[in-house]
């Protein structure tokens, strides 16, 4: 297990979702606070609010990066392009790992579906899989926050 990995871990046993988890990770390069960004991201965990759709930690990472590159000012559409164009490498980046960004396809489990949530508790996919998927969505974006400094 790598050192993002037992990271990642490390929140999950603490009541972070994966979303909160990458956020949090990139909060101190960001300038943001621990609970600012826990609260930013509290809704994105189980591929946004439990629904399994774009995965908590990519939604995370997509958060950090569009902190550091995304446009600040309605009209600045250069700053929004540059976040659309970064997002799109991270995807890309992330789904050649992974195979996708979908939760339900990580994880194997629809957790939108009755019981689902309970069966993925049950048998700990969150702590089988989410370590994973969490650690390498941080140190991608990790690595694409400090190539754009």
């Amino acid at each position: 297990m790598t050192d993002r990995e037992k990271q990642a871990m490390e929140f999950f046993d603490n009541g972070f979702n994966c979303a909160q988890g990458v956020l949090i990770m990139q909060s101190q390069t960001l300038g943001l606070d621990k609970e600012t960004a826990a609260g930013i991201a509290s809704a994105f965990g189980g591929g946004v609010s439990r629904r399994g759709n774009v995965c908590g930690a990519v939604a995370g990472a997509l958060m950090a990066l569009g902190m550091q590159f995304g446009n600040k000012a309605p009209n600045d559409k250069a700053a929004r392009e540059r976040a659309y164009d970064k997002a799109d490498q991270f995807i890309a980046r992330f789904t050649e790992s992974c195979g996708s960004m979908i939760c339900r396809d990580l994880l194997g489990v629809d957790l939108s579906r009755p019981g689902m949530l309970e069966k993925a508790r049950e048998e700990r996919i969150f702590q089988e899989k989410c370590p994973r998927y969490v650690a390498l969505a941080a140190e991608i974006a990790e690595a694409m926050l400090a190539e754009g400094k």
